[in-house]
């Protein structure tokens, strides 16, 4: 690691913050925190980790290549 602040240090995670910025909290106005909660664990269990497909993975989602490792 090379320091405090270097997203490199951590680009799996920075990339899914971006994907989660665009396709869900960008221009939402939250009524909550815990409405904003909700929504974010949603997508991340519902959304992002069961349908969404995702290129690195051989464009399957998540919970489809933990099963076939």
């Amino acid at each position: 690691m090379s320091g405090k602040g270097n997203c490199y240090d951590n680009t799996v995670i920075e990339s899914f913050y971006h994907t989660l910025k665009i396709e869900l909290l960008y221009g939402e106005k939250f009524k909550t925190r815990a409405e904003t909660q909700l929504l974010v664990f949603d997508y991340i269990e519902e959304f992002y980790n069961r349908q969404r497909l995702h290129s690195t993975l051989g464009y399957q989602t998540p919970d489809e290549f933990q099963l076939a490792a």
